[in-house]
This record gives structure tokens, sequence and C-alpha cells, in this order.
């Protein structure tokens, strides 16, 4: 038994470097101030996309609400990424309600949301966990 014992605790010490070495997908995107950096070119993105910049305009027009656009945004994906923030806006299914969203729409906001992680040059590996981590919203966003 205490040979047992002895053989797990040395895998045990083998394994925690590799273990203490996988950063949370927060880390990997660089933090808050990495993602905040996505989240300003995103959000440019879509004001210039024609394809749903409608969607925005009103909150584009207004800097205090655009501001706290931003700032949840940053939560989401921060908390989404395993980072320390709590996003506390509304659920996607209320805040999503009525606009008429369709599946091409959502897919263009997915490619400008590309686009901005493509100029930070955000990582196959972490784009693709972002992506996947925000993916399932798609279903209480798109009405049509």
């Amino acid at each position: 038994m205490k040979r047992l014992l002895g053989y797990a605790v040395m895998a045990l010490a083998l394994m925690a470097p590799a273990m203490a070495k996988e950063k949370t997908l927060y880390q990997r995107l660089g933090g808050k101030k990495a993602i905040t950096a996505v989240v300003d070119e995103f959000v440019g993105r879509v004001a210039g996309d024609a394809r749903i910049n409608g969607f925005f305009k009103d909150t584009a027009a207004d800097p205090t609400r655009l501001v706290s656009f931003k700032m949840k945004l940053v939560d989401q994906i921060c908390q989404a990424s395993g980072g320390p923030c709590k996003y506390t806006g509304k659920d996607m299914k209320s805040a999503h309600a009525g606009m008429g969203v369709s599946s091409g729409d959502f897919t263009a906001l997915v490619e400008d949301l590309v686009g901005a992680l493509d100029k930070f040059k955000v990582g196959e590996k972490e784009k693709g966990e972002l992506l996947g981590a925000l993916g399932p919203m798609k279903s209480d966003i798109v009405e049509k």
C-alpha cells in the first residue's frame, strides 16, 4: 500500500508542471486589456458593416449607451473565457427579442468578430474556443 501511494505521489508530482502550465482562455487571450481592444475593433467593424449596422444605430448614436454596450461585451467575453468578470446585462433572448435577427445577420456579426480577432493575431485555438463559448447564444439571438 505504501509503495502504491508513493507511485501515485510521484505521478502527480511529475504531472503538476504540465497541469500548472495550462492557462485559461481569458489568460491566453491576453486578459481584460486585450479583450477590450478586440471589442473596440469589433464594434468599429460592426458600425461599418452595412449588413448589420442598422441594429446598432441607436446605440452608436449615444456615446453613453455605446460605452455601456462595449463594457458589457467586454464582461461577457471575459466571463465566457474564464476570466474574473461578471456579465450583468440582459440575457440574450430578452436583449434581442423583436429585433428580427436572421441567421445571416448572426453570421455577419461573427465574421466581424473573427476579423477583429484576426487583426490582433489571436491564435486559431483561442479563436475556436471563444467562438465555441459564444456560439450557443445563437439560438437565443436569431429569430428568423
